[in-house]
């Protein structure tokens, strides 16, 4: 098939990026609430992680042409 190559989907981890900084993001906070630093790390980190899959999922390919 001709356009075999334009229907693939393209499976670049941006969208298990995104599952993965929300999980963070809500979750390692609450693990070691003891610790407030590691609570501000994982806070920043899981936006950061998810901003990255979200750009990946979605802007990366818009972006180039």
């Amino acid at each position: 098939m001709v356009h075999g190559e334009h229907n693939k989907t393209r499976n670049n981890g941006g969208f298990a990026m995104i599952i993965f900084g929300a999980l963070l993001l809500f979750l390692a906070p609450n693990i070691y609430p003891e610790m407030p630093e590691l609570g501000i790390v994982s806070l920043f980190g899981g936006m950061g992680i998810g901003g990255i899959g979200f750009y990946l999922k979605f802007f990366r390919n818009r972006t180039k042409r």
